[in-house]
């Protein structure tokens, strides 16, 4: 079996060279700029493989070497909802040669890897086989989880969207534009005591939940509003702040729900489905603060101009302390009403704050989950009702040790990843039907 060195294989020229020069039953390539070193018996194991499960594609475990340090990268299980274009393979793919020339690639600067493996699953098994067998060796690459809503990166995304679209018309998963569901809100009128409510769940979060309380107490709008809190039984002192500043404002609800097993998405239903939730509910997380004093308004004033089930914000990164750290404003303007339905099952977000009509969250329910929750809600909307945008920023979102995301283990981040891609293939089965 010939191993094929990386060549820019991101664009469909080079791909196209390696497709026409391709010989035998398999090879073995290379898709990133680093070196390999290869374990014992490791294409040969490789091939064995996509020869008894007859894969168009195999994939493995791997080592990866960092300046000397060496870890084990465990790979995840593709499915069929595994459409982000950043999952990872590791950089050597065996393929069978007969799928790859039986692929159609389109022209492409950036995409051609993607556009390769996505066509190749469209008729093919994509395989995952949970054995160490090669050693990556690479230089620290200073990577970080907000790089691919970078504007630089723009260009790269607008292929990667052309790529997806292609892919769900293909496999008839494809939500034409104009075929969503606009919201009467008169349906609802008299039936909530206030306009909006801002959701917040929290477990232990002495150090940041008064500053997001606060932020959403020095709100100015034209409407009532309240903040609900579900606190998670907190032990920290969370409780005993949020029990202070409750007698202080009557628009501070505090909850502590009776269950002990609720996560984020559980925590979210008991708020929503409580007497106190208003007609809209708004997402702020216990670590951040709104941008400024309009952000309420702002937000209900887009619900009833956009018609929309869901309305995602943007928002900027900053440290603890609210200093700006790069690239700043996260707006997530890959999304487009008319194929930002489709894109969603792409990228592993929809962007923040987000906020939601209450009887459709109230139909929906929200998984009981600490992750992925609100992506879950996100996807689900989108196949049915419109979802809305608000393109300037609206809260701070700070980073510090005591995020939720911060410095996550391997292990943790591909039980994540896992976890979205089934919710993809979830959604996409239903689309599918």
């Amino acid at each position: 079996m010939k191993t094929y060195q990386y060549k820019n294989f991101e664009n469909s020229s080079e791909l196209i060279r390696l497709q026409s020069a391709a010989e035998g039953e398999y090879i073995a390539v290379i898709t990133k700029p680093v070196d390999v070193e290869l374990g014992q018996n490791a294409l040969q194991r490789l091939e064995y493989v996509a020869r008894n499960t007859g894969a168009a594609m195999v994939y493995c475990n791997y080592r990866k070497s960092v300046d000397g340090n060496v870890e084990n990268v465990p790979t995840i299980e593709y499915q069929e909802g595994s459409l982000r274009d950043d999952f990872d393979f590791g950089p050597l793919w065996v393929i069978s040669v007969k799928a790859l020339k039986s692929v159609k690639l389109s022209e492409l600067k950036f995409a051609a890897l993607y556009d390769l493996r996505l066509k190749l699953s469209q008729k093919n098994r994509i395989f995952h086989l949970s054995e160490f067998l090669y050693t990556q060796v690479s230089k620290a690459d200073g990577g970080n989880q907000f790089s691919y809503v970078d504007p630089k990166n723009r260009a790269v995304q607008v292929e990667m969207e052309q790529v997806v679209t292609e892919h769900l018309k293909a496999i008839n998963a494809y939500i034409p534009a104009g075929s969503h569901k606009l919201v009467d809100f008169k349906e609802s009128d008299g039936k909530f005591a206030v306009e909006a409510s801002v959701i917040i769940p929290v477990r232990n979060r002495a150090k940041t939940v008064a500053d997001a309380v606060n932020s959403v107490l020095s709100q100015k709008a034209d409407f009532k509003f309240n903040v609900i809190v579900i606190d998670n039984h907190s032990t920290d002192g969370t409780s005993e702040i949020l029990d202070k500043l409750a007698k202080s404002d009557s628009r501070v609800v505090h909850l502590i729900p009776e269950s002990n097993e609720l996560g984020i998405g559980g925590c979210w239903n008991y708020g929503v489905n409580s007497e106190h939730c208003g007609r809209f509910a708004v997402q702020l997380d216990s670590d951040d603060v709104y941008q400024d004093a309009n952000v309420l308004q702002t937000i209900v004033n887009e619900f009833y101009s956009q018609k929309c089930a869901m309305l995602v914000g943007s928002y900027t990164l900053t440290d603890f302390n609210m200093n700006i750290l790069p690239p700043g404003l996260i707006d997530h303007k890959e999304w487009t009403d008319e194929n930002g339905h489709n894109n969603a099952l792409r990228i592993n977000g929809l962007g923040a704050p987000r906020a939601f009509y209450t009887p459709v969250l109230r139909e929906l329910q929200l998984p009981n989950t600490s992750y992925g929750e609100d992506y879950a809600m996100g996807i689900r909307i989108s196949r049915e009702w419109r979802i809305g945008r608000i393109f300037s920023s609206l809260y701070l979102c700070r980073r510090w040790d005591g995020n939720s995301d911060a410095a996550l283990s391997i292990e943790k981040t591909n039980a994540n990843n896992f976890y979205k891609d089934q919710l993809r293939t979830i959604e996409l089965l239903a689309r599918k039907k």
